[in-house]
């Protein structure tokens, strides 16, 4: 299979993750914090050195970075940790689950209200229609940093300026973007959570929370950290407060091989190239009778996600044939029902084509020549 489904999870791994990941399950097999004996010690060495580089990467101390399942686990426990009963929370329009089901969550236990700010195509709209929901309660802001299904790039910048000026917790989901665009948080983002396994290129399992500790977030699980044993009370300072029980050890030191991939690599030159590969793809299939792109010529900045559609087929179908053609993408939803209901593709969704940076423009044009064909044979 040709994985272009990379907004899932990226496929293949660098060599250096594989490389960390087997050296971490022969070499690294004590519990981090919570023995004083060699094997433990040399373990959480490792996990410190992988902190250390994604915090380094997020522009963070390492204590406030915290390893998570997940960017749903990472993003749960940031938005419950902060929400306050009583509190107004503002999502986006394009939110994946991840954030608006918490959300939604958290307004059916009576915990909070929400609103939802429509994404333009012009930013100063966007930032606007976010500025126009903020009452007095207003505590969080959770958005996107860009949309899994159309690649849209929101104005973060702006919305973090308008959380600073209205003392406002900007809550970032950078799932799609981090590893692909620069984030830190210098960027005025408050809590930063994101995955590990996509464009971080770590295995799955790993995810991040980076915050600037300007919020206090409350743990939504308590248990054992290695640290004051004595005590009921979950510790009240990080990492250890967000990290009950073992941490996924193996993951964590593997993440910090694919953050330190990234970083030689280069940001700039991973979205160069994922960049590239999808305006291949636009150039040669727009202009394709029964081809719909889900992109407006009016937005400025898309992340490497181009969502399409081949007129009179489903979303799921198509992915189904390409799939048998040797193509792994992805049909449906993308757990973004905002998103689509934002875009006009309900009930059926999109195909999305998400490249990384081990994928090839002959394989781009092999895709071309199938989504082509497809549309002579079935349409």
């Amino acid at each position: 299979m040709i994985n272009f489904d990379n907004s899932a999870t990226t496929f293949p791994k660098p060599a250096a993750v594989k490389k960390a990941l087997l050296t971490a399950v022969t070499c690294y097999g004590g519990n981090p914090g919570r023995s004083g004996h060699k094997l433990s010690i040399d373990t959480a060495e490792a996990v410190y050195e992988a902190r250390t580089s994604a915090a380094d990467f997020f522009g963070a101390e390492p204590d406030n970075t915290v390893f998570a399942q997940n960017c749903t686990h990472a993003l749960n426990m940031a938005i419950k940790g902060v929400a306050e009963k009583g509190c107004h929370i503002i999502i986006s329009s394009l939110e994946h689950n991840a954030v608006a089901r918490p959300v939604h969550a958290l307004y059916k236990h009576g915990v909070c209200t929400y609103s939802i700010a429509e994404v333009s195509c012009d930013d100063g709209r966007t930032v606007e229609n976010f500025r126009r929901l903020i009452t007095p309660e207003t505590k969080i802001i959770a958005c996107t940093l860009g949309s899994n299904v159309t690649g849209q790039i929101l104005p973060f910048t702006k919305i973090a300026e308008l959380c600073c000026e209205n003392g406002i917790c900007f809550i970032a989901d950078g799932a799609q973007a981090c590893g692909v665009i620069p984030i830190k948080l210098s960027d005025g983002i408050n809590i930063l959570c994101t995955a590990g396994h996509k464009a971080l290129y770590g295995p799955a399992g790993t995810g991040l929370i980076v915050t600037d500790g300007k919020y206090k977030i409350s743990p939504i699980m308590e248990g054992g950290t290695g640290s004051l044993s004595m005590e009921l009370d979950q510790p009240d300072f990080l990492p250890d407060g967000l990290e009950s029980g073992t941490i996924n050890t193996c993951g964590a030191i593997a993440l910090g091989a694919g953050i330190n991939f990234v970083k030689k690599l280069g940001i700039e030159k991973i979205y160069a190239h994922e960049n590239k590969l999808c305006q291949n793809f636009i150039a040669a299939v727009k202009s394709t009778k029964n081809i719909t792109i889900y992109r407006d010529e009016r937005v400025k900045n898309y992340l490497p996600v181009v969502s399409f559609n081949i007129n009179g087929i489903s979303a799921n179908e198509t992915a189904a044939i390409l799939s048998d053609m040797g193509f792994a993408l992805r049909g449906g939803l993308h757990c973004s029902g905002l998103a689509h209901t934002s875009i006009g593709t309900v009930p059926d969704g999109t195909v999305r084509f998400s490249p990384s940076v081990f994928n090839t423009e002959s394989e781009v044009e092999a895709l071309i020549y199938a989504v082509k064909n497809i549309t002579e044979k079935y349409v």
